[in-house]
C-alpha cells in the first residue's frame, strides 16, 4: 500500500506511531534513536491525540521490543491520564528481568526508578533524567 493511500486512510498520528514502531522493529543498530523518537512522539501529543495515535496495536514484535513499547504508552496514557489501550493489557511480560545496563551496582537504582509500567513488564530502566525511558 502507498504512502499517499495509507494517509488517506489512517489518521496521521496513527500512521507515525506505526512507522515510529516499524523503524524500531527493523533496524535493529538505531533501534535506541527510534525507541527515544517514539517517546518524543507519543509525550507530544494530548490525551485525545495519544488514544488515537495508539488505537491499533503494532504489528507483531518480538517480546523485548513488544513489552518496550507497551510500557511506553502506557507510561504516555499515564501522563496524559488517559486509559490505555486494551491491546497493552494482551502484551505479556517478559519472563526474565532485563536492566538497562550491564553494570551490576547500578542495578537497585534501576529498581528504585524504574516507571511502573516497565517495572510490571519486567524492564528495569532510569527515567529520571528528562523523563525519556
Amino acid at each position: 500500500m502507498s504512502s499517499w493511500v495509507r494517509a488517506r486512510l489512517l489518521p496521521p498520528s496513527r500512521e507515525t506511531f506505526r512507522r515510529l514502531v516499524e523503524h524500531a522493529s527493523q533496524r535493529p543498530h538505531e533501534q535506541r534513536y527510534a525507541l527515544a523518537e517514539l517517546n518524543d512522539f507519543l509525550t507530544r501529543l494530548g490525551p485525545a491525540g495519544l488514544l488515537e495515535a495508539v488505537e491499533e496495536p503494532p504489528a507483531p514484535l518480538g517480546p523485548y521490543l513488544a513489552n518496550y513499547i507497551a510500557g511506553m504508552v502506557e507510561t504516555a496514557a499515564h501522563q496524559a491520564g488517559v486509559r490505555p489501550p486494551p491491546w497493552t493489557a494482551d502484551i505479556a511480560p517478559l519472563g526474565e528481568p532485563v536492566f538497562g545496563t550491564d553494570l551490576p551496582g547500578l542495578r537497585l537504582h534501576l529498581l528504585l526508578n524504574t516507571p511502573p509500567a516497565f517495572g510490571r513488564r519486567n524492564i528495569f530502566i532510569d527515567s529520571t533524567i528528562g523523563d525519556r525511558v
